[in-house]
């Protein structure tokens, strides 16, 4: 049968297969680019759980048992070296998130000294700052919160919007990594640590957003589709990402990689221990995100990220398959909730019903429909380097 969409229209044009939905996770054909091998799994899960064995063997050949906590305890001496003398060893964000507020308390648990990054985007929810503030007056660790210029900000992700692709939640994703670089080159410090981890987000169809660090993408949209000038919105070009890695020699490290991270355990350990309150839904942080995620993609996109999520929570042993089915049909929010989310966006975007509609139902398109900088040489030079400096 064919997916059901609630525009009742094609997403792509090569997406008129039968729909199939994957046996050990819950990814289905609402990715376009979704193969299925011939046990019924699918290509988001399968090379997931192919490479997490074939590195947990390379582990225990190469270095046994305590690779992880041997490698973890000579990058912390680094951070604590290039620190010494100076106020802070290293730079967290903080979103109010479970990811984020982990690894707050992990850096303090281990003796550095970090100094905490949030990026106001003019779309956080109450919860999100009690927890902010709840956790780091926990901690003891100093916040420094960046304001965006609303109005800047407001008409870079309604050019996104115009833009009828599915990446309007890159503005935020984009600045927030530029502020990183920006705080560490003011305060300098030499390294920031992430809440970025494989176990719980290594599943995410690239058709459902991409070109996050790509500036020519995202000027060339604002320049298509903006009326303001981005004088104070924080960015990085592929060049300045190589002088912020290469040159400054500023490093980063994802933490949660050296550890068996369960995010439901860590849940509730950040209830109990830092009186952490969870989010009705996945990403309540932000009330745009929320939207977004449970009003745009589902019913422009024909994408729920929530397939997503749950399915990364499968494959690292978290939860059933089953059970996954099961959350996906009651976390569903209900119209009249959606309904009051769509009128709060709209007035706080300055729209018009009929100018959202308009973007509701414009074509679906993608990175690819834009001038972009994804497969060039100096892209994959560049990043190549970048991404080698974190090993």
């Amino acid at each position: 049968m064919k997916i059901d969409n609630p525009q009742g229209k094609d997403i792509y044009a090569f997406d008129n297969r039968p729909y199939r939905i994957c046996l050990h996770c819950i990814m289905d054909t609402s990715d376009p680019e979704i193969d299925f091998d011939e046990d019924g799994n699918c290509s988001h899960c399968k090379p997931y759980r192919n490479k997490s064995a074939r590195q947990s063997q390379s582990i225990a050949n190469r270095l046994k048992k305590n690779t992880k906590d041997a490698e973890l305890s000579s990058i912390l001496k680094k951070i604590k070296s290039a620190g010494l003398n100076k106020t802070y060893d290293c730079i967290i964000g903080v979103s109010g998130g479970v990811d984020s507020s982990y690894v707050a308390w992990l850096v303090k648990e281990r003796g550095l000294r970090p100094l905490a990054i949030h990026l106001d985007n003019g779309w956080n929810s109450e919860l999100a700052v009690q927890n902010i503030h709840r956790l780091l007056e926990k901690l003891k660790i100093e916040l420094y919160t960046h304001v965006l210029n609303w109005e800047e900000f407001r008409d870079l992700q309604l050019s996104f919007l115009k833009a009828s692709t599915a990446d309007s939640e890159i503005p935020t994703d984009h600045a927030l990594v530029a502020l990183h670089y920006d705080v560490a080159r003011k305060f300098d410090i030499k390294w920031f640590i992430t809440g970025s981890n494989t176990q719980t987000e290594s599943i995410m169809p690239r058709f459902w957003s991409q070109g996050h660090a790509d500036w020519t993408y995202i000027k060339g949209l604002h320049k298509l589709f903006g009326t303001k000038r981005l004088s104070n919105y924080p960015h990085y070009s592929w060049a300045k990402l190589a002088y912020n890695t290469h040159v400054k020699r500023i490093q980063r490290v994802d933490i949660l990689h050296y550890f068996d991270y369960k995010k439901m355990e860590v849940v509730e350990f950040l209830k109990k221990e830092m009186g952490w309150l969870p989010y009705p839904t996945k990403h309540g942080e932000s009330t745009y995100t929320k939207f977004y995620q449970q009003y745009i993609l589902p019913r422009k996109f024909n994408a729920d990220k929530r397939r997503a999520h749950l399915s990364n929570l499968i494959v690292n042993g978290e939860i059933t398959r089953d059970q996954a089915l099961q959350q996906l049909e009651s976390s569903t929010p209900p119209e009249k909730e959606l309904q009051n989310d769509r009128e709060f966006v709209i007035k706080k975007l300055g729209i018009t019903e009929s100018e959202f509609e308009e973007i509701m139902n414009a074509p679906p398109k993608t990175i690819y429909d834009y001038p972009n900088d994804s497969f060039s040489p100096l892209h994959q030079n560049v990043m190549s380097r970048f991404y080698k400096s974190f090993a």
